[in-house]
């Protein structure tokens, strides 16, 4: 669970390099509503680019940015809408965007909840402390870039697979670099490396967004309350047209929103999603996927497996297809072809490949539940295009030119996806589910059998994490208040 016991040592030492490095930092309500901050720091966005490594860029993490490069303000929560031309299917697909946070991913947000609480305690000291950040790609660039806007070193660990794109970024932006064999579903070997860096002796604190409930309680507080603002512009009538959330597990994080939409609409569904060739939710599987942004082969320790409704399998064939047919050139003509408007096609860069498999666990979801004109599925696009020029590369070295051929199959799969590899989970299969976290946590990472117990037996257990949220508020209002920056503006 989350612990805000104060270290002082730590705090004042916190508080000094906050003070030397002009940085104050954003409270979670702040993030849920940028017309809180401080009209100084919005004027002070207006000359940073979004992706800057500029301390005030903390106030960036949200939702509601402007979606523009340089300069931007605040606006609505940033999403796209597919058309059922594109999706196949009658029921409105809504994707949230993850592009418009800096480093061109939410990730940032989980990072902040994981890192903040603990320096704004003093538990963690940044100008003795390195902050490693255990990934499959987006955490640990969003905490390396959080870590270098508040004044501490960075050791960023991702397996070696990963994506071109971010090893060249982590380069400039992270102390430190670790690769760690495999690819996307080589986790075990990731919390491998961070054993070993606990034993060096070296001074560290390891923010692991598999089971920090920071992770868990950034996205219910702030994820949530986006997507809950959405719903409500979107549906005719919210209680009955919202249908559920699809999210792919990853660090399991980005469900605690789930939980949060569920406390307003009851009635409405969490499904998790998976690579169908590492089916772990599913079938308690393993293997090697394509699916860049997703972790395998163990369940997180903050996924809340008692509200998860649905799990979803996606074939990693069918979006690797698909993020050429979203961005090659042949692709996208034959989309404009098929009449599907021009300006939503300039759009579909917005996807990455993660993003596009949650677009399809989606349409899989409205089949299965028969979903009609008015209602309304909600996902996310984590991240974009820019981390996965590579791939395109790379695809193209593989498998040839992109042609309208290419593009018209790639489209039939995206149609004729089906109501297999899915399945409506029962009480038991929530629990079977929740049971595969013993192995990993309990057994290997240090957990206790009475948690993991708590985790399904105690009601109050998931619904006391996003209580805290207003306690780190005030501690944040301190640790601004302590440093003085606030009153200079």
């Amino acid at each position: 669970m989350l612990d805000l016991t104060i270290n002082q040592k730590g705090l004042e030492r916190a508080v000094q390099r906050a003070r030397e490095k002009n940085i104050i930092i954003p409270t979670f309500e702040q993030m849920r509503n940028p017309s809180l901050i401080p009209e100084p720091i919005r004027n002070k966005l207006g000359n940073l680019g979004l992706w800057d490594l500029d301390p005030t860029n903390l106030f960036r993490i949200s939702w509601k940015n402007e979606p523009v490069a340089q300069g931007g303000g605040y606006g609505g929560v940033n999403y796209i809408e597919l058309p059922s031309s594109l999706t196949g299917v009658k029921a409105r697909i809504v994707l949230m965007l993850g592009k418009w946070f800096p480093t061109g991913a939410h990730k940032v947000g989980a990072a902040f909840g994981c890192l903040v609480p603990r320096l704004v305690t003093g538990q963690f000291d940044p100008t003795e402390q390195k902050a490693v950040w255990p990934s499959t790609g987006n955490y640990c660039r969003g905490g390396a870039y959080d870590s270098n806007l508040l004044g501490c070193e960075s050791i960023a660990i991702l397996p070696q697979g990963m994506s071109k794109e971010r090893f060249d970024w982590l380069a400039k932006v992270a102390g430190e670099t670790i690769k760690t064999p495999g690819s996307e579903s080589n986790v075990k070997e990731i919390f491998d490396k961070c054993w070993e860096l606990r034993q060096s002796g070296d001074k560290l604190m390891i923010f692991n967004q598999f089971d920090d409930m920071g992770n868990y309680l950034w996205h219910y507080h702030v994820t949530g309350h986006a997507m809950a603002e959405l719903i409500a512009g979107l549906c005719p009538t919210p209680e009955t047209n919202f249908k559920g959330v699809v999210l792919s597990t990853g660090s399991g994080g980005t469900l605690a929103s789930g939980d949060y939409l569920k406390s307003l609409y009851p009635t409405s569904k969490i499904a998790a999603s998976e690579a169908l060739q590492c089916p772990t939710l599913l079938n308690n599987g393993f293997g090697d996927h394509r699916i860049e942004g997703i972790g395998d082969k163990h369940i997180p320790w903050v996924h809340n497996a008692k509200n998860t409704d649905m799990v979803i399998a996606i074939d990693d064939e069918i979006p690797m297809n698909l993020i050429r047919l979203f961005n090659e050139e042949a692709g996208k003509e034959f989309l404009v072809q098929q009449g599907i408007d021009s300006a939503v096609v300039d759009g579909l860069d917005q996807l990455g490949i993660s993003s596009v498999a949650n677009t399809l666990a989606a349409i899989k979801f409205a089949k299965y539940y028969e979903l009609g004109e008015e209602d309304v599925v909600l996902t996310m696009a984590t991240d974009s295009m820019e981390m996965y020029g590579s791939r395109l590369t790379e695809l193209t070295e593989e498998k040839g030119e992109f042609s309208a051929l290419n593009a018209a199959y790639a489209m039939g799969r995206l149609h004729t996806t089906g109501i297999d590899t899915m399945e409506e989970l029962s009480y038991y299969g929530r629990k079977r589910i929740h049971n595969l976290k013993y192995y990993t946590w309990v057994e290997q990472q240090g957990k206790t059998y009475e948690e993991i117990q708590a985790q399904w037996q105690e009601s109050s257990y998931w619904s006391s994490i996003p209580a805290l949220a207003p306690e780190i508020d005030k501690h944040i209002n301190e640790f601004n208040a302590r440093t003085g920056l606030l009153a200079q503006l």
